[in-house]
């Protein structure tokens, strides 16, 4: 008798044949195995995302490169599609990791990234009022970006272990390296990453199942923090008198990148100018980077701006729905923590965009140009979709 086996099961096992695959469910060599236990659709959904901020970047390079006085227009398109490939082979390497590979390799990184951001005031390279990256042979390096998601994984493995009952002080460790994170983004200051990554860590921390009277006394001391910057950061102050004071008449206050951002949304309509043949961008300071999401409303329209931001819910969604479906409490919080952190950052970049909010300096996750950027986007969905991979048990039944 012919035993019929739950697609579930051929994946894990490998018992069914396919000859119209590019390998057969039966291939147990390491290749065939990562191939079956993947989940392809977010990849691919990821890959699309990489493929669609290449394009951009041509779109943006010219205007960018005409700014800055660069004789060559594509000089942002060229290094974009370097730090493309290099993403793209930081993801694919990253996803055959299991799930001891991934806390090895999450402790690591965040050892060198808090290493080098200690030692950044004094070595550092200071634009805009803050020391964020590193310089070395023509490239920069802002190294809190790789710290976010070792920082929530490392979170995560605390929790999973205070939990165990065996001695282990998880969450009071958790709670130093999180300070250790946020003391030293607000050092740079960088505002903006250190909201991020509160946010991801109180998602991980609910998550984990802590009692709901620490996560309200997270939430009004977060709420009191964020509101001090106000008065302590001079920058902070600024972005948000500007965001209050848009289209008042009376005010004084610059806010020329954001009008030019919503002139050229508004100027796309549906369809868009069409490739290449955005106005607005030539106006746009950051319009590579932080506002690159305008750029793409102007040249290909509404209809394409909710494509972009459908592909990013989709990742977003079916990452989220997968890591509430595993069976280890580590690898739920930290796949969970990590689409969260993606999600935000699109959430932030966008509202900025729409003028929803004030200015962040954020990217819109592997569509801005930014070597730093790409990189660790590609890292942090590469070690969530290595965590999220159907392994025997990984799953809960049903």
């Amino acid at each position: 008798m012919t035993e019929i086996l739950s697609e579930q099961e051929a994946d894990l096992h490998g018992e069914v044949k396919s000859d119209n695959q590019a390998f057969a469910r039966s291939d147990r060599t390491r290749l065939g195995v990562w191939w079956w236990t993947i989940d392809r659709w977010l990849l691919g959904a990821v890959v699309l995302l990489v493929v669609l901020g290449v394009m951009m970047s041509f779109a943006s390079s010219p205007a960018a490169a005409a700014r800055m006085h660069l004789d060559e227009p594509f000089h942002f398109a060229v290094r974009q599609c370097f730090f493309a490939a290099a993403g793209l082979g930081i993801l694919l390497s990253t996803t055959v990791l299991d799930a001891r590979g991934v806390r090895r390799a999450s402790f690591f990184i965040w050892i060198l990234a808090i290493g080098i951001m200690v030692v950044l005031p004094f070595i550092g390279h200071n634009a805009k009022g803050a020391t964020r990256w590193l310089e070395f042979g023509g490239f920069s390096l802002q190294p809190s970006e790789f710290m976010k998601p070792a920082l929530i994984i490392l979170v995560a493995w605390m929790f999973s272990e205070g939990q165990k009952g065996q001695g282990v002080p998880g969450v009071s460790i958790a709670f130093f390296l999180y300070l250790v994170s946020i003391v030293l983004l607000l050092i740079q200051p960088d505002v903006g990453q250190t909201v991020l990554l509160s946010v991801a860590f109180g998602a991980a921390f609910w998550m984990a199942g802590v009692p709901l009277s620490w996560i309200a006394f997270m939430f009004v001391l977060g709420v009191t923090g964020l509101g001090s910057t106000y008065y302590l950061m001079p920058h902070v102050a600024s972005r948000v008198d500007k965001f209050l004071s848009h289209g008042d008449a009376d005010s004084k206050l610059d806010t020329h990148q954001v009008d030019r951002a919503a002139e050229a949304i508004a100027a796309g309509g549906l369809f868009g100018r069409g490739p290449g043949e955005g106005v607005m961008k030539r106006h746009v300071p950051d319009l590579h980077t932080d506002f690159i999401y305008s750029v793409a409303a102007e040249e290909y329209g509404l209809i394409f701006s909710l494509f972009l931001i459908s592909i990013y819910a989709f990742v977003v969604i079916r990452g989220l729905s997968k890591a509430m479906k595993l069976s280890d409490s580590f690898q739920q919080v930290a796949a969970a923590g990590l689409f969260v952190l993606v999600g935000e950052q699109v959430f932030i970049n966008v509202a900025v965009n729409l003028n929803l909010i004030p200015t962040k300096g954020m990217t819109l996750p592997l569509i801005s140009y930014g070597g730093s950027s790409m990189l660790a986007i590609c890292l942090t969905l590469g070690l969530a979709l290595a965590l999220t991979r159907r392994r025997p048990g990984t799953y809960m039944p049903g």
